[in-house]
């Protein structure tokens, strides 16, 4: 069996020259050999069960109102897309310019591997030859790196993806996980970072330009240079060709594209946080956890295209509003105006959140003061008062039915009037009698009608009122209305002017159930949500009757007298006819203005505080004001006065006329919008 040689009966170097039987044995030796090493090795290769970490994971994407993309978050700008929902002219665009033997190649381009060797032996990379699947296993599972281990390993795992996966999913993971430059992985992302549109609407020839990019974006990104447009039109002209070779196009509407389709400036495909959009986005998030249809781990691997309420417009002339009003304060000169917090906040009447400012920005604070809980309402807490006792009536005396009353019923105005049970008086724990303290310590007498009472925030009479009705009635209607529970005060007559701490999202909320004539929606800030084209069920938002329509109505009359003639008057917008109240607290430590149209309800609310202690402070000389209140009650159980009432109405000081201030700015601007 042993091969003689070197050969006997030759001489010289002709001994040393193989025959050709031996050249045929050695041939088919190494081929066996080499066939039996590819065998193994492929028998032994495993498509990895872990793909890289940025070829899975995915952005979510916000949406404002209007379908414009509002924000993005996560590492990797990218989204899948299923197949089935990317035009067949973009795929076959991406083919023709890629590998249109793909359908019928076995995952590798024999001619490609020799031309890969070529120059490899020659002294050059490997690079080049690579067929779609060999792409899609190095964006996956392997590194970048041009090296010949690594092209073997590509080759291996190519053919076993192809004989393991179908085509279409092989092309379906290529196109979400490849390179388009403007920080994009994936067609749908790339389809947005260069035309702003999804990948379903893109056309032919805007899908021959993004089939150029796979072939370096780098170098075929149109707005990088001149040299780049040249490339770019170059290669367009070309694949639009290559389509109609392989014919996947037809000469006619090959000629319908003569004009290179330019794609938008250059962005960076991601956007940024900052300002009121961080807020947004938080509150949109967090909103889609309540729903417990995505697990917040899910979430986090991204690929959700969250389409939210926010309108861009209102949002915008709300900040705008709250920035110009926030001039007046001075805090290098003045002390008073250092950790003023400004939130705002604009509620539909069927519950979709139209508009928030959370704060400076979500970037430089990531507390939003818009859904704080930690401010009292105040005197704007009163309306839910008023509309407890139109619904249900009065007890003033032991063991009596109780009575009907209208806006037209009659109370006590005077200042310092007590507040009485109907076994007399209502002692406090310190041994004092409670008494209204109005604003001023202006006296209105013993007979003021319950609308003016609301008209011109009577709180003698609205503490009354509120004994009368029975406060766990006043708590149920408030909760009606949409505050939440946790966030009602302690039941003491000063409930009645405001000690719960409810957010300007949901002060905002529950005055637009007044403007939806009683119903109340559940505030949302999503309408849609869907992950690589599929569609999220989401659980509509609760309604329910909170006050009968009459009674809404005269809330609404009371309140529309308030801003033509009462404590309201300084957020007037001449031709908008509107309904709103002005709230503070005993303690001067928060300013409220809350009013509504028929279209939308929106609450501004100012306060002082230290977020390090998270303690509120007072609001007296805030903006120059003379911080004079002429209060000394609570907006609680009353201390050592024994009086409870608010510290005077916005338009006193100038630090409390801010929230009307802002209120009236914004609904101007909102109602000039065509």
């Amino acid at each position: 069996m042993r091969p003689a040689y070197p050969r006997p009966g030759r001489d010289g170097y002709r001994r040393w020259i193989p025959s050709r039987r031996q050249l045929l044995g050695a041939f088919l030796i190494c081929t066996g050999l080499l066939t039996a090493g590819i065998t193994v090795a492929y028998w032994r290769t495993e498509i990895p069960e872990d793909p890289n970490s940025f070829a899975t994971q995915q952005d979510n994407v916000y949406f404002w109102a209007d379908g414009s993309e509002m924000a993005t978050t996560g590492w990797v700008s990218r989204q899948e897309m299923p197949l089935e929902r990317v035009p067949e002219h973009v795929r076959w665009a991406v083919l023709a310019a890629e590998n249109a033997g793909f359908y019928s190649d076995p995952g590798i381009s024999p001619s490609g591997i020799l031309r890969a060797l070529s120059r490899m032996v020659g002294g050059g990379d490997t690079q080049g030859g690579s067929t779609i699947t060999q792409q899609y296993v190095k964006n996956v599972y392997l590194t970048q790196d041009q090296t010949f281990s690594r092209k073997v390993s590509e080759m291996l795992l190519a053919i076993k993806m192809d004989n393991t996966f179908s085509k279409d999913e092989i092309l379906e993971g290529y196109l979400n996980t490849s390179w388009f430059g403007r920080g994009t992985y994936g067609i749908q992302r790339a389809s947005q970072a260069y035309y702003g549109k999804e990948v379903t609407q893109l056309n032919p020839s805007e899908a021959a330009f993004m089939a150029s990019l796979l072939k370096g974006a780098g170098l075929y990104d149109p707005t990088l240079g001149p040299r780049n447009r040249e490339r770019a039109v170059e290669r367009w002209r070309w694949t639009l060709d290559r389509m109609v070779a392989i014919g996947k196009l037809s000469p006619a509407e090959r000629a319908r594209y003569t004009t290179f389709p330019e794609p938008t400036q250059t962005t960076s495909g991601r956007t940024d946080l900052n300002g009121q959009q961080g807020y947004l986005v938080e509150l949109a998030k967090s909103y889609v956890m309540r729903t417990e249809k995505v697990g917040e781990k899910d979430f986090d691997l991204g690929g959700y295209q969250i389409h939210t309420t926010f309108d861009r417009k209102r949002t915008d002339a709300l900040d705008k509003a709250v920035r110009e009003a926030r001039r007046r304060l001075d805090p290098e000169k003045r002390k008073a105006d250092t950790f003023v917090r400004t939130g705002a906040a604009t509620v539909a009447p069927d519950g979709r959140i139209l508009a928030v400012h959370g704060g400076p920005g979500f970037v430089k604070q990531g507390f939003n003061e818009a859904n704080a809980v930690t401010v009292p309402a105040g005197s704007a807490f009163a309306p839910f008062v008023y509309a407890a006792a139109l619904s249900d009536g009065v007890v003033r005396e032991r063991d009596a039915p109780r009575r009907t009353v209208t806006p037209a019923t009659t109370y006590n105005g005077q200042n310092n009037a007590s507040v009485m049970t109907p076994e007399g008086p209502y002692w406090d724990r310190n041994g004092k009698v409670v008494k209204g303290e109005n604003d001023g310590g202006k006296d209105w007498g013993t007979s003021i009608t319950l609308r003016d009472a609301m008209i011109h925030s009577v709180n003698s009479t609205v503490l009354q009122l509120g004994m009368d009705t029975g406060l766990d009635r006043v708590r149920t209607y408030a909760r009606r209305a949409g505050l939440l529970p946790s966030s009602l005060g302690e039941q003491v007559p000063g409930f009645a002017l405001g000690n719960s701490t409810p957010s300007a999202i949901r002060m905002a909320t529950a005055y637009g159930t007044f403007a939806a004539k009683g119903t109340h929606t559940e505030p949302y800030s999503v309408v849609r949500v869907t992950r690589n084209g599929s569609e999220i069920d989401l659980p509509d938002p609760e309604t329910g009757r909170a006050f009968s329509a009459e009674v809404a109505g005269q809330v609404t009359d009371a309140l529309t007298g308030a801003m033509e003639e009462g404590t309201g008057r300084a957020a007037r917008v001449p031709g908008v006819r509107a309904a709103g109240k002005t709230g503070t607290t005993t303690d001067n430590t928060a300013a409220w203005f809350v009013g509504y149209t028929s279209k939308e309800a929106t609450a501004v609310v100012l306060y002082r505080m230290d977020l390090r202690k998270l303690e509120l402070l007072p609001l007296d000389g805030v903006a120059g004001g003379s911080g004079e209140t002429g209060e000394t009650g609570e907006s609680g159980e009353t201390g050592e006065t024994g009086e409870a009432g608010e510290s005077g109405e916005a338009g006193e000081t100038p630090g409390s006329a801010l929230p009307a201030t802002i209120w009236r700015d914004y609904t101007k601007t909102v109602a000039a919008r065509p």
